[in-house]
C-alpha cells in the first residue's frame, strides 16, 4: 500500500529548558513542504548559516544526548525525544525554529511534542511517502554493548538494559510501531540518571537544567520522584524510545527490526552509518509497513525475556 508524506497543519511553538545548557528555549513547531525532511532552524544565528538538517550524517556529538550541526558549525542539541515524536506521530516534513542551541527537554520525555504535535494536527502531502527497507542483518558492537537491525514486514523496536543498580537491574521491551503504539506504549518514559553522578555531569557542562521536574533521579535504589515511575519497566523504554528518535535520523522510516542491547545514542549512530553504507543491506520502498493485527506494543515480562545478548 502507498501512503503519503506528512506535515504540520499549523504552527504550534512552546518554551522550556535545555537540560544539558540549563537556559530557557522557545521552540516553533512549523509545517514543511513535501521531501524537505526535518530541519532545525536557529533563529539566534545568521539566516544564511540557520539551518540544521536531521540526519544521521549531520550528527556531531553523542555524549549523553544527539546533536546535530552543519558545515558552518551550527548545532542543535538533545533532538533525540522530538526525533521520536516526530517518528512516532508519521511526520515527515517539519521547520523546528529555536532560539538557542539545544531543545527543551520539558517533562524528560516525549509526551510534550506529542501533545503540540497533535494540536497543531497533521496534514497528508502529495508526494508519496518513502521507507528504508531492511534486506540482511547488520551489527555493530562497543564491548559487550550491540545494535541490530535485521530483515521483518513492521517497524519493530526492541531493547534490553542491564544495570548493577537493583531499583533498575535487567529490564527489555519489544514494540511494533503501528498506530498509537509510540504514544501509548513510549512517549511517556523519561530520561533517568543518578544523583551521584550529577556534580560530575555539570563539571562536563552537561545536566545544567537538569532536575526532578524533567527526569527521573536516583540516589542509589531509590528514585526521587514523587509520582515515582510512570511504568515499572521506564528504564527501559526510554531507552527504546532514544532509539526511535535516532533511528529516524536515517531520513526515512525503517522497516524492519530493531534490537539495542545496552546501547546508547553514539552505537545507534554507528549502526546506521555501518547499515546505510551496505548498498545490499537496504533499499528504499514506497510499499508501507504490513500491520500486525495483535494491538497495542507487545511487551516481555521480566520472567519471560528474551535471551540477552552475549559478547
Amino acid at each position: 500500500m502507498i501512503t503519503f508524506q506528512k506535515t504540520l497543519r499549523n504552527s504550534i511553538g512552546c518554551t522550556g529548558v535545555g537540560v544539558h545548557s540549563g537556559n530557557v528555549v522557545n521552540m516553533t513547531l512549523k509545517p514543511a513542504a513535501a521531501d524537505t525532511g526535518i530541519v532545525f532552524r536557529r533563529l539566534d544565528v545568521a539566516s544564511d548559516v540557520s539551518d540544521v538538517l536531521a540526519h544521521y550524517n549531520t550528527v556531531s556529538e553523542l555524549v549523553m544526548c544527539t546533536t546535530i550541526a552543519n558545515e558552518a558549525g551550527v548545532k542543535v542539541a538533545t533532538i533525540e525525544h522530538l526525533m521520536a515524536a516526530f517518528s512516532g506521530s508519521g511526520i515527515d516534513n517539519a521547520i523546528v525554529e529555536l532560539d538557542g542551541p539545544e531543545v527543551p527537554v520539558m517533562d524528560g520525555s516525549a509526551a510534550p511534542f506529542i501533545f503540540l504535535i497533535e494540536c497543531a494536527d497533521t496534514v497528508e502531502q502529495s508526494s508519496p511517502r518513502k521507507y528504508i527497507k531492511v534486506l540482511k542483518e547488520v551489527e555493530v558492537r562497543d564491548g559487550n554493548a550491540a545494535a541490530i537491525l535485521s530483515p521483518g514486514d513492521n517497524v519493530s523496536v526492541a531493547f534490553e538494559i542491564a544495570f548493577d543498580n537493583k531499583r533498575i537491574g535487567h529490564q527489555n521491551c519489544s514494540f511494533n510501531m503501528r498506530n498509537g503504539t509510540f504514544k501509548n506504549e513510549l512517549s511517556r518514559a523519561r530520561t533517568f540518571g543518578f544523583l551521584s553522578e550529577l556534580e560530575q555531569l555539570k563539571s562536563m557542562g552537561l545536566a545544567k537544567g537538569g532536575s526532578l521536574d524533567n527526569a527521573i533521579v536516583l540516589s542509589g535504589e531509590d528514585v526521587l520522584n514523587e509520582e515515582g515511575l510512570r511504568y515499572q519497566d521506564e528504564f527501559v523504554r526510554h531507552k527504546a524510545l532514544d532509539a526511535v528518535g535516532d533511528l529516524y535520523l536515517a531520513g526515512a522510516q525503517i522497516i524492519g527490526q530493531f534490537h539495542g542491547y545496552k546501547s546508547g545514542h553514539a552505537l545507534n549512530n554507528k549502526l546506521l552509518h555501518a547499515f546505510l553504507s551496505d548498498a545490499d543491506a537496504w533499499c528504499y520502498t514506497l510499499e508501507a509497513p504490513v500491520r500486525a493485527s495483535n494491538v497495542g506494543g507487545a511487551y516481555w515480562p521480566e520472567q519471560q525475556a528474551a535471551a540477552p545478548i552475549t559478547a
